[in-house]
């Protein structure tokens, strides 16, 4: 089947017309523009809805749909393969949500976790002081010296922990993964008998009760992280860091990000926490501007110091080479796992005319798309739904795999594209004579026609 036969297109919002406006008037309106296009085609194809929409929503809270959970899914597989699967000396941990108050004692965040909360007294919103360009200005309503004091704002959520309410432990909801591989360190070392330079892994959700949300999925007060905790000998703490710059950069470029929508960013003395020497971010160029995806972090020997003196715990490493323990210093890659999925879908956005009509298509690199392929009979007629389903069984036990026999077939491929599908399969009328099908690649909408002896084989050269 020829792209020209596709009989329907969906059709896509149209482009924006603004006259007579400023430059910042108009980036404006070509910011708003994508990220309305990419909101939408979100709910619409089942990849981020928001959370209970159908009581109003709940600010800044996201719920992964069909397609979003999958896409999520192998971006923190692609993330466990590159750091953990394919290295020798890093290991995984889950460690639990709820902390007691000691450790976030220990870790410093009982006493410090806080941003500076200001208040116009005219609007009576609420903004970061340490955000706000101009602090004689309320950007909402325009007023002038409206706002309040600072007020320091703990961004940890705070529970009970026990059968009656008011009288429980209080707890936490850990508002990063570290601290689980800090006070879990001398476990791991000892149970996998792992010797520094060597590191800890985690993917997992964290709690952030943040004051100013936004931009979709970017700043959530529930959002999960990919993290690593890289244990070194202080003498070889600033070659790991450097090392680990590189490396995270580059995964971003290897799994489909332009290199031109990222960068490096260090820190200027004043950013950094008292405990490190250095610390990077990899920023991504989202529609308002640049944005971190992923810190790096040399943290020295603070935390594991840290509770070691708070826990009584001794947290070294004996190192029978020189008969000595020390206290390992620490490299810390940590990801934002449902911003890095934002990145990636950001980046893959693309839209193009074909035939006359706009074609929206997603063109993820395939290990992080969400179907590998989508199985689409011609017809829905009886004799095409036994090779169909045929095929389907085939492709599905090796590939994340959609099925679709609704509507028509160009119908389907749009909305495939829109998933960002790379691979679909017509299984046609011509199948039930020479047992083959047609086989379209996403990107290029050019067709093969395959053998089905022979799919598994073609799909396994350009997915596998």
């Amino acid at each position: 089947m020829s792209e020209s036969s596709a009989d329907d297109v969906v059709a896509s919002a149209p482009e924006s017309r603004v006259v007579n406006v400023n430059d910042d008037l108009m980036n404006r309106v070509i910011v708003d523009d994508l990220m309305n296009k990419i909101v939408n085609l979100s709910k619409r194809r089942g990849l981020v809805f928001q959370s209970a929409e159908i009581y109003g929503g709940f600010r800044s809270t996201y719920d992964y749909g069909p397609v979003g959970v999958l896409l999520l899914r192998n971006v923190k597989d692609a993330w466990w393969r590159s750091m953990v699967q394919l290295r020798h000396d890093v290991v995984g941990l889950d460690a639990a949500i709820l902390s007691p108050p000691q450790v976030w004692e220990a870790s410093g965040h009982l006493q410090n976790f806080t941003d500076p909360l200001v208040d116009c007294r005219e609007c009576n919103e609420r903004f970061r002081e340490d955000q706000l360009d101009d602090l004689t200005v309320c950007p909402n309503c325009g007023a002038r010296n409206s706002f309040t004091e600072a007020r320091a704002f703990n961004l940890m959520f705070k529970t009970q922990a026990g059968p009656v309410e008011g009288s429980g432990a209080d707890v936490y909801l850990r508002p990063e993964t570290a601290q689980g591989m800090f006070t879990n360190f001398k476990l791991v070392q000892e149970t996998t008998r792992k010797k520094p330079p060597f590191g800890i892994a985690q993917i997992g959700k964290s709690f952030r009760n943040e004051i100013t949300p936004g931009n979709f999925v970017f700043r959530t007060r529930e959002f999960e992280q990919m993290e690593l905790e890289f244990f070194v000998p202080p003498a070889e703490a600033r070659e790991w860091y450097e090392y680990w710059r590189n490396e995270r950069l580059q995964w971003y470029i290897d799994l489909g990000i332009p290199a031109e929508m990222l960068r490096l960013r260090d820190h200027d003395a004043d950013e950094l926490s008292h405990y490190s020497s250095g610390t990077s971010d990899v920023e991504f160029l989202f529609p308002w501007g640049w944005g971190e995806l992923e810190g790096i972090a040399n943290r020295g020997d603070y935390d594991l110091k840290q509770h070691a003196e708070h826990s009584g715990e001794r947290l070294t490493y004996f190192d029978p080479q020189i008969n000595e323990h020390y206290v390992p210093h620490v490299i810390e890659p940590a990801a934002g796992a449902t911003r890095s999925m934002m990145a990636f879908l950001l980046a893959a956005y693309d839209e193009e005319t074909v035939n006359g009509e706009l074609r929206t298509v997603l063109r993820f690199d395939p290990r992080i798309a969400p179907y590998k392929v989508a199985v689409l009979p011609l017809s829905k007629k009886d004799e095409l739904v036994g090779p169909s389903l045929e095929v389907f069984d085939m492709v599905k036990a090796r590939w994340m795999a959609d099925y679709d026999e609704n509507q028509g077939i160009g119908k389907r491929y749009r909305r495939q594209d829109e998933l960002g599908t790379p691979y679909c399969i017509t299984v046609d009328f011509d199948t039930l004579d020479d047992r083959a099908v047609t086989v379209r690649d996403r990107d290029t909408m050019e067709q093969d026609r395959v053998a089905i002896d022979g799919l598994a084989a073609y799909l396994s050269e350009r997915l596998d």
